[in-house]
C-alpha cells in the first residue's frame, strides 16, 4: 500500500462530531515518496482512510500543519530536503501547491540555504505567525499577512533545546493552541546520543508567542516510549494527547 509506512507529524482537525486526520504516508521505502491522505472519524478512535488516498501525489508532503480559514484550507509541510512548502483546499481533499515559504531574516536578506521544516502555523487577527525548526537545532518564529513572504520576529530561536536531558539537544514545535488566554505549544525533543534518538512529547506556555516557558513536568510520556510528533485536541471537558511516527496512539488525561 501506499501508506505502508505512517511519517512524522500529522495533523487532526475536529468540527463538531467529524474529525479529520491528514497524516503522510509511504511505501515504507526510506526514499520513496511521501504522500498526503485523510482519514476521518466520528470519535477520535476509530479511523477510515478517504477513498480519495493518496490525496496529493506530485511532490514530497511530510510533517503537515492544517488551518482551516472560512471556507479555505491551508497545509504546511515539510517538501523534498525538509524545505517547508504550503498547498490550499478548497474542502481538505483536492490540493494545490502554491510553492515554498519564502522567509527573510530581520534585516530583509533570505534565511541561509538549508533545511527548514515541521511548519506549525496559528492565525491570529489578520497575522500569520509561522514557527519552524532548522536542523532541530531550534525554533524560530516569523509573521506574514499574506502568506507570500515571511519575517523573522528575531533573528535567534524563540524555542531552543534544554536544559532537560529528554530535549537535550534536538527540538521541533508541532502545535500551537491557546487555551485560558495564554498560548500553549506542544513540541517533541531529544538527546543526539542515541542513534536513533528517542523522542518525547513536551509543553510549553507563552503570554506573546516570543517568550516560552516549558512546563517542569515535561515529558508528557516517558523517553523510552519514543512518543513524538504531539497534538492536543479538544474532547469533553478535557484534552486528548495523540502523538505520531511512526503510528498514531491517543492518551487521555488523568483525573
Amino acid at each position: 500500500q501506499w501508506d505502508a509506512r505512517i511519517r512524522e507529524r500529522g495533523y487532526i482537525l475536529k468540527d463538531g462530531d467529524e474529525w479529520r486526520m491528514w497524516y503522510t504516508g509511504y511505501d515504507g521505502d526510506r526514499g520513496g515518496l511521501k504522500m498526503l491522505g485523510l482519514a476521518t472519524s466520528s470519535d477520535g478512535v476509530t479511523w477510515t482512510r478517504a477513498a480519495e488516498n493518496p490525496l496529493y501525489r506530485e511532490h514530497w508532503v511530510e510533517d503537515v500543519c492544517v488551518v482551516q480559514q472560512q471556507d479555505q484550507y491551508y497545509l504546511f509541510a515539510e517538501g523534498f530536503l525538509d524545505r517547508a512548502h504550503w498547498l490550499t483546499s478548497p474542502d481538505g481533499i483536492h490540493w494545490t501547491r502554491q510553492g515554498f515559504l519564502k522567509i527573510q531574516q530581520t534585516n530583509g536578506e533570505p534565511i541561509p540555504p538549508g533545511p527548514y521544516g515541521t511548519p506549525t502555523v496559528w492565525v491570529e487577527d489578520g497575522v500569520w505567525h509561522l514557527f519552524y525548526e532548522r536542523r532541530d537545532a531550534g525554533v524560530w518564529l516569523a509573521k506574514s499577512t499574506d502568506l507570500k513572504s515571511w519575517k523573522l520576529v528575531q533573528d535567534d530561536p524563540v524555542l531552543v533545546p534544554g536544559p532537560g536531558d529528554y530535549d537535550r539537544d534536538l527540538i521541533a514545535m508541532n502545535q500551537v493552541i491557546r487555551h485560558k488566554g495564554r498560548y500553549y505549544a506542544v513540541y517533541h525533543g531529544a538527546a543526539a546520543d542515541r542513534s536513533p534518538a528517542l523522542w518525547s512529547t513536551g509543553l510549553a506556555v507563552s503570554d506573546d508567542l516570543i517568550h516560552w516557558r516549558k512546563f517542569p513536568g515535561n515529558p508528557l510520556r516517558p523517553v523510552k516510549e519514543n512518543k513524538s510528533s504531539g497534538l492536543l485536541i479538544p474532547a469533553g471537558d478535557g484534552f486528548r494527547l495523540y502523538t505520531m511516527h511512526d503510528r498514531v496512539d491517543v492518551h487521555v488525561g488523568r483525573p
